[in-house]
């Protein structure tokens, strides 16, 4: 059973719009709703099925506590929907640019559309870059997810084409296999508060 959100307020970031929360098992429906939902998956190599997500939830929780970071649950801050994730995962797949920390998200079809995942993302950052000191911040997607290149140019990152890579776990033949590489420092992140 997951510890409810109030044990756990150092983990809570807040933006205008949305909280960011760790999960509660009242999560585990909707994000399985999400993960089998074929436009949400599109991008990835399959839909989870309901004990994947949850394995997954698992492997978050996990996280947080080694890290003190993760994929945060999101909800809307006006009705307290659960729409997704957004956060920070450590990588550590075999890659040029590995270990390294990724900023990613995952939101629900009816929360497109509305600027949350930059949002949400914008705080993660803030997170990763001021509290737990990380001099680089990575984001990657499949070369045809064009959504989430945007949400990586608003975000400041930046790519260059001899970073992209294939995912491993990917098999060779999937179409989502070959990926993009974004990048932003910590000093490149400062430097836009003096903008």
């Amino acid at each position: 059973m997951l510890d409810p959100i109030t044990s756990m307020e150092s983990f809570v970031l807040e933006t205008q719009r949305l909280i960011m929360r760790r999960w509660q098992e009242t999560d585990r429906e909707p994000y399985a709703a999400l993960n089998a939902d074929p436009e949400v998956t599109e991008f990835l190599p399959s839909a989870l099925t309901p004990e994947q997500s949850n394995q997954m939830i698992d492997r978050i929780e996990a996280g947080f506590d080694r890290h003190g970071y993760g994929l945060w649950a999101l909800e809307v801050r006006e009705t307290r929907q659960f729409i997704g994730w957004t956060g920070l995962a450590m990588q550590t797949f075999e890659s040029h640019f590995t270990p390294a920390v990724e900023v990613g998200w995952r939101l629900a079809r009816s929360a497109w559309g509305y600027g949350y995942a930059t949002e949400a993302a914008r705080a993660a950052l803030t997170h990763g870059f001021e509290m737990a000191e990380l001099t680089e911040i990575v984001s990657m997607a499949t070369v045809s997810n064009i959504r989430s290149h945007a949400v990586m140019e608003r975000l400041g990152m930046t790519r260059d084409p001899a970073d992209d890579f294939d995912y491993p776990l990917v098999p060779v033949e999937s179409p989502v296999r070959h990926a993009v590489l974004y990048r932003l420092s910590a000093d490149r992140w400062r430097s836009f508060d003096d903008l």
